[in-house]
């Protein structure tokens, strides 16, 4: 699935099923737990849902220019990012959690606002790409699926929905490719696709499961990817 095949109902039923996902986790996750690190270098269980929160009230953001004209970006400034998500890590376990979840719906009720018209308006991402409207549910479905992950509460990257899986994966490659990092040619052992990356030096073969590469590209643990002859696979840069 290329992001030219992506649909705005992929998006929209991914973002669903994301925040269900993630909201599952993290009831999941006792209060006790959220001091403790994630799988996200640096980040403990309090970031991942401020950020979260956050990053869903900067899409409400997008969505409002996208209905109005008027322009909003998402964040003031990276600064602002920053602090909104350690100011959130702060609350108390119940208003984080409160706040997460009031967020999440805030931004589902605005994008059901949204008609043909406003989904083709064109809008800002925080890096600075200028994207249609229909952009924004595939945003908030990667950053609710991947951090999901991230939260360590038992949801894997194998839980993940199939279709949801392959789109990350083309997303991800058509980044990296052109940007710092060694070539890659990769190939599902469980799928039919293969992708490629274009980077420095000759393509290194990289194989695995649909979720052992979307780990491995998303720069997560990556259990049972392999590069040639079984050598480990490269190490690459920071995806976002």
């Amino acid at each position: 699935m290329t992001a030219a095949n992506r649909s705005l109902a992929d998006g929209l039923r991914w973002t669903a099923q994301g925040s269900a996902i993630f909201a599952g986790a993290l009831a999941a996750l006792p209060d006790g737990h959220l001091d403790r690190p994630t799988r996200l270098a640096g980040w403990s269980g309090r970031h991942l849902p401020a950020h979260l929160a956050a990053n869903a009230e900067a899409l409400v953001n997008l969505a409002h220019w996208a209905r109005t004209g008027e322009e909003r970006p998402m964040y003031s400034s990276p600064a602002q990012r920053e602090a909104d998500i350690a100011a959130g890590a702060k609350l108390p376990a119940a208003e984080l959690r409160a706040w997460s979840a009031r967020a999440a719906e805030a931004l589902d009720a605005r994008l059901a606002e949204l008609d043909r018209r406003h989904w083709q308006r064109h809008v800002r991402t925080a890096q600075g790409r200028t994207v249609t409207a229909a952009e924004i549910p595939w945003m908030r479905a990667r950053e609710v699926m991947v951090h999901a992950v991230d939260l360590g509460a038992g949801v894997e990257f194998g839980d993940l929905p199939a279709d949801f899986l392959l789109a990350l994966i083309d997303d991800i490659t058509a980044k990296r490719s052109g940007a710092d990092g060694p070539a890659l040619a990769l190939a599902a052992t469980d799928h039919d696709g293969t992708w490629t990356v274009s980077g420095s030096g000759g393509p290194t073969r990289v194989a695995g499961t649909l979720a052992g590469l979307a780990a491995y590209l998303s720069g997560r643990r990556s259990d049972g990817v392999t590069g040639s002859a079984g050598d480990p696979a490269p190490t690459l840069p920071r995806w976002l």
